[in-house]
């Protein structure tokens, strides 16, 4: 909920803001842009190279911030105060805004109301991993003995409502499995756990394993997307490898307070399409995996609202309920 004061700021500065005068010196300092995550993770090494592409094209610093507790919530809640002037941008994803109003009674904003879609930046698809060291070659030897052994293996998460929560809930519900569930702040110190042995596995975006996977700490077993990721081409699919309903890949974009001027999300939107464009974000996206948007704020706002009714009937039916 948006207080009367932050209300009444939005009203007061929003024809100062919708001035075409405004939108052409626009920014005058550093944009802020929030992730809901630590940094080291997938999304965080997607966001800082878009970010650092943005810059240029923007003539002033995009400046990461990363707010890693409560799941992304304590970010999103952040991102929603901010006064709606183009100076703060979130980096959405399904967890912190179309998953957690559904598994989550902490969430204290309305995510499809408290923001104006900027445009989806790109979409990955996640990797089931192990630690080179683990006994599981296979994903259908990893499924066997979380079917085997209910409750005994472990995965770690870059937290609660996050998209490696969400794929091995999801992965849990249709093998009708008992895993237990480390939460972490951030993918880096989950993968971490992983690589020490403290947890089994973890399903996790290819960008921030990928660097692991080509030097053999890690082991890829299955990629979760109906087709196979281009950077990992002899890495089966979830789908064929003994779930063939299962589908989920990661998404990224960019959102601003609810009442941003359209000039300036048209501006930043303008800036993000430019970085995409770039050589260097378009050679870390392809080494990653990553697919490059660049959508529209009306489609990214339609495939939002997609999103959220996609997750609350899935959170329904599997009976999801983290607080």
């Amino acid at each position: 909920m948006f207080t009367r004061r932050q209300v009444s700021t939005a009203i007061a500065l929003s024809p100062i803001l919708a001035s075409p005068a405004f939108a052409k010196t626009f920014p005058t300092r550093p944009v802020k842009l929030i992730l809901p995550y630590a940094a080291g993770g997938g999304t965080d090494a997607i966001a800082r190279v878009v970010a650092q592409a943005m810059t240029e094209k923007l003539g002033q610093a995009v400046v990461i911030e990363n707010i890693s507790t409560g799941g992304g919530n304590v970010a999103t809640a952040t991102a929603a105060a901010a006064a709606p002037d183009g100076y703060t941008m979130l980096m959405a994803n399904q967890g912190p805004i179309a998953v957690n109003p559904h598994i989550m009674k902490t969430v204290t904003i309305d995510t499809l109301t408290a923001f104006d879609a900027v445009t989806q930046v790109a979409e990955t698809p996640l990797v089931v991993v192990v630690p080179d060291t683990s006994r599981y070659k296979t994903f259908a030897e990893l499924l066997g003995a979380m079917q085997q052994n209910p409750g005994k293996l472990s995965y770690g998460s870059a937290g609660n409502g996050s998209a490696s929560h969400l794929a091995t809930l999801l992965l849990a519900h249709l093998a009708k499995v008992d895993v237990v569930h480390i939460p972490y702040r951030g993918a880096g110190p989950a993968i971490s756990d992983v690589l020490g042995g403290q947890t089994d596995f973890i399903i996790t975006t290819v960008p921030s394993v990928s660097g692991l996977i080509d030097s053999g700490k890690m082991r890829p077993l299955a990629v979760t997307t109906k087709r196979r990721a281009p950077t990992l081409k002899d890495v089966p699919t979830v789908a064929e490898s003994g779930l063939p309903d299962y589908e989920i890949n990661a998404w990224y974009g960019f959102i601003v307070p609810a009442g941003t001027p359209r000039a300036l999300i048209d501006l930043l939107r303008q800036a993000t399409i430019d970085a995409l464009g770039s050589p260097l974000v378009r050679d870390r996206l392809d080494k990653d995996g990553a697919e490059p948007i660049g959508s529209t704020p009306e489609q990214f706002s339609a495939f939002i609202k997609s999103e959220h009714a996609r997750w609350k009937a899935i959170a329904a039916a599997a009976n999801i309920q983290i607080n």
